[in-house]
């Protein structure tokens, strides 16, 4: 078995949270691959199903974010299970919005659920990083993350948890390289930038064609200063 734990914070308050996009990500999963219903059991919401050929158990804990490892670690003792089983799904400032990476092991970033799980089951599980942008200063990161996200951000908010949910059996698996690019991809295809590391190239400018920059440039007329002409033009135009 392996354990897929999205990270959030329990009730409707919180529910459209960027801090609350791991939930968002286990219920896409829990969807799409239908899971059996939620219930309630180690300090947390969890359903079952299989990904890969893998049984997962999914988990929200309902513990509140700081304590998250309480309810996660539960499950991993519960059923005897190491670190490695553990995928968790979160939200990462330090990452731009739509953005998404892989990793296993590392520091909690600031991340408070993080820290309480690394307290609790130790740090060398597998993490899915979602980006939901930085505010631009560190005094504005609680509300941000606290904030819901903005109408803007369904467009590429709903693409991605599609995509997170269509590929997970690559994480099952363990092929998280893959699953990274699959996200990518998708994104690309249905035209929402990550990033300006994602976006397409500009298109080239305009050439003009050979026939266009081979033709001769007309010279300008030169307008005569003497003779009948002159005369007439002056009198046209009221020149002394």
């Amino acid at each position: 078995m392996l354990v897929f734990a999205g990270l959030g914070n329990p009730g409707p308050k919180y529910e459209n949270n960027r801090h609350n996009v791991g939930f968002m990500a286990a219920d896409a999963i829990a969807r799409r691959h239908s899971f059996s219903p939620w219930s309630r059991k180690f300090q947390g919401l969890i359903c079952e199903g299989t990904l890969g050929g893998e049984k997962i158990l999914l988990i929200k804990p309902q513990t509140f974010m700081n304590l998250s490892g309480q309810s996660v670690g539960e499950a991993l003792r519960f059923y005897k299970l190491e670190p490695a089983a553990l995928t968790v799904f979160y939200d990462e400032i330090d990452l731009a919005a739509g953005k998404l990476r892989v990793k296993v092991g590392g520091g909690s970033g600031g991340h408070n659920g993080i820290r309480s799980l690394d307290q609790h089951v130790g740090n060398a599980y597998r993490r899915v990083r979602i980006g939901v942008g930085h505010p631009g200063v560190k005094e504005m990161v609680h509300g941000h993350v606290l904030g819901d996200f903005a109408k803007a951000d369904r467009e590429w908010l709903d693409v991605l948890l599609d995509a997170i949910a269509d590929d997970a059996a690559l994480l099952a698996k363990g092929d998280d390289n893959s699953f990274m690019n699959r996200v990518t991809l998708t994104l690309r295809d249905k035209l929402v930038p990550t990033g300006d590391d994602d976006r397409p190239p500009p298109k080239a400018p305009k050439q003009q064609s050979h026939v266009r920059q081979a033709r001769p440039q007309q010279p300008t007329a030169k307008i005569p200063e003497s003779g009948p002409m002159a005369a007439m033009l002056k009198k046209l135009f009221g020149k002394d």
